[in-house]
C-alpha cells in the first residue's frame, strides 16, 4: 500500500491540457517498497478504440469541460460511467511493454465530476482491476493500484488506494495522501547489456508437458528469471552493496554475474533420446531509473526484471502477430511435394514437427526450418528519449522501420513524435534469435562441414565420373588404422623370427 504519492509538477499541469482527450487514461510511474511511496511520472490518455469511440461514456453534462453550477432546484446527476474495460486494458498492456526497468502502469485516472465518481465506484474498481492484470507488477507485494480522481468543477486531484481482490466494493477505495513535487530530474540512470545463451535439448519422445513451441518459451524464460535473481552485479565496475546510495549523476554501466549452476539441459539429456537443441541467445539493453531515496539494489532489481519482461514482451509480440497472420495462410499445402507443410502457426508448432525435415519461408514471421534446423529472428528494442532524459522502449521486426515506433509513441503514449532520427538508439546490434539444430550439428561440429564439403564436391564435380568422387574423412581414418595394424602384425614376425 503507497502511503504517500507524489506527481510530477511539470507533467501534471501539461496533462491538464490533454484530459479533455479522454475521460480515462493510465498512471505511469514507480512503486519503491523502500520508502513506501508512489511515484507519477505521467498521465496517458487512453485513445479512442478501433470504431472511433471514446474509452469512457459520459452523459451530455460531463463531456462539458466547464459546466456551468446547477442550481439548488435542478436535481443531482444520478448517472454513472461506461467504460471499455477491454479497450482500456489492451492499451494497458500495450504501455507496458514500451516502459524500462521499474517503471508500470501504477493505475488509473477518472477525468469526471463527482457525482459520477460517486456513482461510478464499482465501475471504475473493476477497470483498475483489469488494467493490474493486462499490465502487472511483479517486483514488491503491491497488492493494490491507484485511482486518481480529477474533479473538473471545481478542481481538485484526490488519490485513492484501490484493492485488487476478487471482491469488489465501495469500501475497495481508500484515500492516500498525494501531493506534487520534482521527481524526474532527480532520477537515476542505470544501463546493462546483457548476453544470455539458455538451452533446452529436443527429445525424440514427446513426453514433455509443453508441447507448444511458445510454452516451451515461456517455461525457459521463467527457468532464467529464477537463476537472474540469484545473479551478482557490478555497478561502474563496483560489486553492489545492499544499503548503498550512489549520488553521482550519468550513466551508471551494471554487469550481471549469473552463479555456477547445474547444467540443466545435460541432465534431461539422460532422460531420452535427443535429437536437437533449442538455443536462445541474443543481447538484451536494459534500462531503469532510481530515486534518490531508493537502495541502489533496487536499480539491480528492476534491471533483473526488465530483462526478463523484454524476453516475454518479444515473445508474446511474435504469438501476436503469427495470431493475426494465421487467418490467411490455410493454403500452405500447396507447397512442393518434398516438403511437408504444416497448417499451425510457427509458435504453435508440437515440438515433435522440429524433428521433421520441412521448408517455410514468411516474410512476417521470419522462420525457416530446413534440414533439422531452424532460425527464428526476435524483434529488437529500440530507445527513445521520453521526459527529462528518461527512455520510453518498443520492439521492432526486422521489416520494420523506426517510423513504426514514431506511430505508437504518438498512438500510445500521447507524446510527440521524435523528429530526430539520432536521438533514437539502437544498441542491441545482435540479433536475438531461436535456433534448432539437430544432435550431429551439436555433438559433432564437423558434420555440418563435411555435408557442405560434400555438397560442394557433387557441385563441382557433377559432370565428371564416378572416380573422381571426394573420398570422405572417415574412410581415410579406417585405411590408416588397417595400414597400421597390418604393419605392426609385419614387425612382430621379423622381430619373431630374429629372436629365434
Amino acid at each position: 500500500m503507497a502511503k504517500a504519492v507524489v506527481g510530477e509538477e511539470t507533467r501534471l499541469k501539461l496533462a491538464e491540457d490533454r484530459l479533455s482527450q479522454s475521460a480515462v487514461g493510465l498512471l505511469i510511474g514507480k512503486f519503491s517498497s523502500a520508502v513506501g511511496r508512489a511515484f507519477l511520472f505521467d498521465l496517458v490518455p487512453t485513445p479512442h478504440n478501433d470504431s472511433g469511440e471514446p474509452a469512457c461514456s459520459l452523459p451530455e453534462p460531463d463531456k462539458k469541460k466547464g459546466p456551468k453550477p446547477k442550481s439548488k432546484s435542478e436535481p443531482a446527476d444520478s448517472s454513472s460511467l461506461f467504460i471499455d474495460k477491454d479497450w482500456v486494458a489492451e492499451h494497458a498492456r500495450q504501455v507496458s511493454r514500451m516502459l524500462v526497468g521499474g517503471m508500470k502502469v501504477v493505475g488509473l485516472y477518472a477525468w469526471v465530476s463527482d457525482t459520477a465518481f460517486k456513482n461510478s465506484t464499482i465501475m471504475l474498481c473493476q477497470t483498475v482491476k483489469v488494467v493490474a492484470d493486462a499490465a502487472p507488477v511483479v517486483a514488491g507485494d503491491w497488492d493494490e493500484r491507484l485511482l486518481l480522481h480529477i474533479c473538473y468543477s471545481p478542481r481538485r486531484w484526490n488519490c485513492r488506494n484501490c484493492s485488487l481482490s476478487s471482491n469488489i466494493t465501495s469500501s475497495s477505495l481508500r484515500p492516500c495522501d498525494f501531493k506534487t513535487g520534482k521527481i524526474l530530474t532527480s532520477l537515476q540512470t542505470y544501463k546493462c547489456m546483457y548476453n544470455f545463451n539458455l538451452r533446452l535439448p529436443i527429445l525424440r519422445d514427446s513426453a514433455s508437458k509443453f508441447q507448444t513451441l511458445s510454452d516451451t518459451l515461456r517455461h525457459v524464460i521463467s527457468v532464467h528469471a529464477k537463476e537472474l535473481s540469484g545473479a551478482k552485479a557490478l555497478i561502474d565496475g563496483k560489486l553492489v552493496v545492499e544499503s548503498e546510495s550512489y549520488s553521482s549523476d550519468g550513466v551508471h554501466e551494471v554487469e550481471l554475474l549469473l552463479p555456477f549452476l547445474n547444467n540443466s539441459s545435460i541432465e534431461a539429456c539422460s532422460q531420452g533420446d535427443v535429437v536437437g537443441l533449442l538455443s536462445f541467445s541474443g543481447l538484451i539493453c536494459s534500462f531503469a531509473y532510481l530515486n534518490s531515496k531508493e537502495p541502489i539494489s533496487q536499480a539491480v532489481t528492476d534491471i533483473k526484471g526488465d530483462i526478463i519482461k523484454s524476453l516475454q514482451s518479444r515473445l508474446d509480440i511474435i504469438c501476436d502477430e503469427v495470431d493475426v497472420d494465421s487467418g490467411n495462410n490455410h493454403d500452405v499445402g500447396s507447397q512442393a511435394s518434398n516438403e511437408i507443410s504444416v497448417e499451425k502457426p510457427v509458435p504453435q508448432l508440437v515440438l515433435r514437427i522440429l524433428r521433421v525435415i520441412l521448408k517455410r519461408q514468411s516474410s512476417a514471421w521470419g522462420f525457416c526450418l530446413v534440414r533439422k534446423g531452424c532460425s527464428l529472428p526476435f524483434p529488437k528494442r529500440v530507445f527513445a528519449p521520453w521526459l527529462a532524459g528518461v527512455y520510453v522502449c518498443d520492439y521492432l521486426q526486422p521489416s520494420e522501420t523506426v517510423e513504426v515506433f514514431k506511430d505508437h509513441c504518438m498512438e500510445l503514449l500521447s507524446m510527440k513524435a521524435p523528429t530526430d532520427v539520432s536521438t533514437i538508439l539502437e544498441p542491441e546490434k545482435e540479433v536475438l534469435s531461436l535456433k534448432t539444430k539437430s544432435f550431429w550439428d551439436v555433438a559433432v561440429p564437423s558434420n555440418s562441414e563435411l555435408r557442405l564439403m560434400e555438397d560442394k564436391s557433387k557441385r563441382d564435380g557433377g559432370g565428371k565420373s564416378s572416380s573422381s568422387k571426394t573420398v570422405k574423412p572417415g574412410h581415410i581414418n579406417v585405411v590408416a588404422a588397417a595400414l597400421i595394424l597390418l604393419l605392426s602384425v609385419l614387425v612382430g614376425f621379423v622381430l619373431f623370427f630374429l629372436k629365434g
